[in-house]
Formats: structure tokens, sequence, C-alpha cells
């Protein structure tokens, strides 16, 4: 699959992501307790780290799960909205981009699952781990290389850094003296 215009990685400016299956591997934990974990590659949360600071995109989630375990991931690396609970994608994504004044034109959204289609359908530029679901693969405009949960966000963060800034970014300007 051939990499998207540099014209429309360099105008975006939003990414949104669906959770499991895309910044998880998708499994759920249980404890003995009930207690839920997931996993998330410190990897993925660097390169969005990267590309809020150094690409000045925002990164906002979407996850038709409750979003109380995200929520903590999310406010480490500064990702806000977070919107959980969210069985209809499409106009979630029409939501988050009203509220934050951003054209899906200018928005790309990664997801796996048959439930992000709606979604995936309206962004600027649609994305999938390679491991999504075939309905999911044959529809998007770009498939990362890599597995959800391991390393599918980063490479995608590293696509619009490329066209935007470079990769790997400069290094931030040192800070003058206080």
């Amino acid at each position: 699959m051939k990499k998207p215009p540099k014209a429309l990685l360099q105008r975006l400016r939003l990414v949104v992501l669906d959770v499991d299956g895309t910044m998880t591997d998708g499994r759920l934990y249980y404890g003995k307790e009930g207690e839920m974990m997931k996993a998330f590659d410190v990897r993925d949360g660097h390169a969005l780290r990267l590309l809020v600071t150094s690409g000045s995109v925002r990164v906002a989630v979407l996850t038709g799960r409750r979003a109380d375990l995200v929520e903590r991931r999310c406010r480490e690396l500064s990702i806000a909205p977070v919107v959980g609970s969210s069985r209809e994608k499409g106009p979630a994504l029409e939501k988050i981009c009203a509220q934050l004044a951003i054209p899906l034109a200018d928005t790309a959204y990664m997801g796996d699952d048959v439930n992000d289609l709606p979604a995936l359908r309206i962004a600027g530029l649609s994305c999938a781990p390679v491991d999504a679901a075939p309905e999911v693969l044959r529809e998007v405009s770009w498939i990362s290389k890599q597995p959800a949960g391991r390393g599918a966000v980063r490479d995608l963060c590293q696509l619009i850094l490329a066209a935007r800034v470079g990769w790997p970014p400069p290094d931030e300007p040192p800070t003058s003296p206080a």
C-alpha cells in the first residue's frame, strides 16, 4: 500500500485512535478480584508525545468500552478528549472534530474492527494496524506494517512526523537560562 500524499500528512491537525485492537493488542486481562488490565506499548506512547510536541498535532481517543483504564494512560500522554462507551463512532468522530474545531478532512483515524468503519469512512486519512479485521483492511487508505498494541500507532506517528518535521524529529530547542 502506498504512503499517503505528503500534502495530506502535512495538513493533518488531529489523530483519533481506537483503543482495543489499535493502542492495545485487543486482549483483556482479568485479575482474580475482577480487575481489568490492558497493555500499552511504551514506544507508541513516546511517538504520540512526539507527534503532539514536535508535530503540533492533537490526539484524541475514541473507544467503544468504558474508558476508565484508558483515561489514566491518556492523562500520562496529555491526550484529550477521551471518549468512551461510544458505539456509534462516525457521529462520535464528527462530535470530537466539532468540539476541537478541526475539519474531518484534517483528521486521521486509526481503528481495527467493523465498528470503526463509520469513523474510518469519514476521516481525511483512514488507517489500521496490519492485523485489523479484513473488512477494515479492504477499506482503509493506509495500513501500518505493525500489529495493534505493538507499534502500529508509532508507525502512524512516524509517518506523519516524517512529512511534517522529519523522523526522528529535531531535538527540542534548548531552554534559555532562567
